[in-house]
């Protein structure tokens, strides 16, 4: 049965009083909504808690809720999060059917902006096909492949396996970064092809020992990761 929101109001004020240690809680507003994925989301304005939760919970255990409660209020007012609820939301998270409603839900609701493989400067298809040869003995079938919106230093490229979409950061497409790191970061989201990630005791590892063993077969790999954290840390010299 649904957890109603009467009950959701009360599960936040316990998890706000334990938390903060004050007697009175702020009026809280919380509900469902239709997220393409498990996203929740907490804010405090005006003296009133707004709370936003996926609708793919409604159905969630109620200590469920009270561990999600207190993961997002502790995150709120800067506080330690509580390590058996984390235990708890990952644990329910990652259950098979948890995770098939909300790759449903990013594949309905969800909306990816593709931008096509082909740059300024470099094309992502060519680059793929080149990679795949070399490293993958060409056995990898090309995801739909774009560059970013935005020139990302933070997130260099990514895989949406929901989409089988690979985005690559569009501060890429540019002849000052080196060809060898434009490849690197191209690997490396190939990679995830080869090795998806894998829930062990509740939480997701995308980067496991056999996927770090396998980046390393790229040529240029040390070169690679010192400048990637040179471009992370804004510390690029560009002329």
């Amino acid at each position: 049965m649904a957890i109603t929101e009467a009950e959701l109001r009360r599960i936040f004020a316990e998890a706000v009083r334990e938390i903060t240690g004050r007697r009175s809680v702020p009026e809280i507003e919380v509900g469902f909504y239709p997220f393409a994925g498990l996203n929740s989301y907490i804010r405090l304005r005006s003296h009133r808690l707004y709370v936003k939760l996926s609708d793919i919970l409604r159905d969630a255990p109620r200590r469920v809720h009270q561990a999600l409660a207190h993961i997002l209020v502790a995150k709120l007012f800067r506080r330690k999060v509580d390590e058996e609820f984390e235990r708890i939301y990952r644990a329910y998270t990652a259950d098979p059917a948890v995770i098939r409603a909300a790759e449903q839900a990013r594949r309905e609701r969800g909306r990816k902006r593709i931008l096509g493989p082909q740059g300024r400067y470099r094309n992502l298809e060519q680059a793929f096909q080149r990679l795949n040869r070399l490293y993958f003995g060409g056995a990898l079938r090309m995801p739909v492949l774009t560059w970013s919106p935005y020139r990302s230093r933070t997130v260099l490229g990514h895989l949406d396996h929901t989409h089988r979409t690979l985005v690559i950061s569009r501060l890429l497409d540019d002849p000052r970064i080196p060809e060898f790191f434009f490849e690197y970061v191209l690997f490396h989201e190939m990679l995830h092809l080869v090795y998806p990630p894998r829930t062990i005791n509740g939480k997701r590892y995308y980067h496991t020992a056999a996927f770090r063993a396998a980046e390393k077969r790229f040529k240029h790999y040390e070169e690679a990761k010192a400048l990637a954290e040179r471009i992370a840390g804004g510390r690029l010299h560009r002329r």
